[in-house]
């Protein structure tokens, strides 16, 4: 995997937490019914648990790259 491939996959873990987490707590604050928050919260952890995923590729990739290069 290219350099330039790795931090995308870096900066699009990044964009999920950042858009979900926030979503989160935007949508604890609000009066909406239980089904629509239990689906959103569910929703949420699915799209963080991916983006924890992809995070950990792109992170396996870059440091993977820094340890060949060194040797």
């Amino acid at each position: 995997m290219t350099r330039r491939a790795a931090w995308v996959l870096v900066g699009a873990a990044a964009w999920t937490f950042y858009v979900w987490i926030s979503r989160v707590v935007i949508l604890a604050g609000q009066d909406e019914s239980t089904a629509f928050k239990v689906v959103h919260f569910g929703l949420a952890a699915i799209s963080i648990g991916f983006g924890i995923a992809v995070g950990a590729i792109g992170v396996r990739a870059l440091r993977g790259r820094r340890t060949d290069s060194a040797g």
